[in-house]
């Protein structure tokens, strides 16, 4: 398939059926044989890695020079679909609620559009199809298996639904936050309602805990950085006239310094230890660390906008989004860029009614291609 409007319908509809069969994190394994088949058709080499689900593939090497890599991913959501589109899930429950299904059909395009021009690759483009982003563990098993080995830079891309089709965005440094995870379990004592006095209240020490906890950001992080804490579930009791003897809250931070992460989570060790002794109670803190902040090279983004500018897109800087993205560990690893594409919304990411406008899918795709052979150019100038 070399008409690039043959392959454009082709990738519509390839999305399209990734969109109806979504698979969790590390459960992919429908998703991953449907990209193998495509792969293997086309003759693009599929790199031997101990992996359940998901595939790293390789194109070039026929000329000498360095190896980039291009990441997507493929996992979906326990979310019950409620888009609307005639291609809506068919697993009950699971839906590609994030668009992987976008970012995996756009880097097979370009894995086609790559492979049809081999020959003169200036070097290696690695593609990887990374399963389990949602979970945060699909990144590092990843690199476990030497995927990044020789490499010299990586891109990504996430679709934004605040960006209008035909739109790019992105900025060098912090762009994503990193994601921190916290569950808190609070040990008092029982009693009567009407004999407070006889229990240690864990209500009473959720809520000071929870406004104690809220000062962390307001008066421990300088107001030139962002960082936000949500406290998402508090539970206690089964009815109204009993004190119980428990009680739990969980929630997330999110940082883009890890000089402000590291600090916040040392003061929730303080916060609930302090509180502990003052009201005499047991605090069990379970401190949950995600993906860090995805932070990029400014050279290669720099590359990768200019590169999204001559193939039609409108480019922009872009402010720092407090989503997590594990495509932060390989920046851990080497230098890269991370890259949002506008989607077209209206719905955000994760909604019920999310979906993605089909007409990014292609330039995606090609822009992918471009950007890869412009990187081994640049590393080979």
């Amino acid at each position: 398939m070399t008409d690039t409007h043959d392959l454009a319908l082709w990738l519509t509809d390839f999305r399209h059926e990734l969109h109806r069969f979504p698979e969790l994190s590390n459960e992919e394994f429908a998703t991953t044989a449907r990209l193998r088949n495509v792969l293997e058709q086309y003759q693009i080499s599929i790199l031997p890695l101990d992996l359940p689900t998901g595939l790293v593939v390789e194109i070039g090497g026929q000329n000498p020079g360095p190896l980039v890599v291009l990441r997507a991913d493929i996992d979906a959501l326990p979310i019950e679909e409620k888009s609307g589109v005639a291609y809506r899930s068919e697993n009950p429950g699971v839906m590609h609620a994030c668009g992987h299904d976008f970012h995996s059909s756009a880097a097979l395009g370009a894995a086609i559009l790559l492979k049809a021009q081999e020959a003169t690759l200036k070097g290696r483009v690695r593609i990887l199809f990374q399963p389990a982003e949602e979970t945060g563990q699909g990144a590092p098993a990843v690199i476990a298996t030497g995927a990044l080995d020789e490499a010299i830079a990586i891109f990504g891309i996430h679709n934004d639904p605040a960006l209008p089709v035909g739109v790019m965005g992105s900025k060098a440094g912090a762009l994503t936050a990193g994601v921190d995870r916290f569950r808190i379990d609070i040990t008092g004592t029982g009693s009567h309602a009407a004999r407070p006095h006889e229990g240690n209240d864990p209500i009473v020490i959720a809520g000071q805990l929870i406004g104690a906890l809220q000062t962390l950001i307001s008066r421990n992080v300088d107001s030139s950085e962002n960082a936000v804490l949500s406290i998402t579930q508090v539970h206690s009791g089964s009815t109204w006239n009993v004190i119980p003897d428990s009680a739990w809250l969980e929630g997330t931070v999110r940082t883009f310094s890890q000089s402000v992460r590291e600090n916040i989570e040392r003061r929730f060790h303080d916060v609930t230890r302090g509180l502990a002794a003052t009201f005499d109670a047991q605090i069990a803190l379970d401190w949950q660390p995600g993906p860090p902040s995805v932070v990029n090279s400014e050279s290669w983004v720099e590359l990768a906008l200019e590169t999204g500018e001559q193939a039609g897109f409108e480019v922009r800087r872009i402010p720092a989004n407090p989503i997590g993205e594990d495509f932060a560990f390989y920046q851990q690893r080497l230098p890269g860029a991370f890259i949002m594409i506008g989607s077209g919304g209206p719905f955000a990411l994760h909604h019920p009614q999310f979906r993605v406008d089909d007409a990014a899918l292609f330039p995606t795709a090609d822009w992918l291609a471009q950007l890869a052979v412009a990187a081994l150019t640049k590393a080979t100038a």
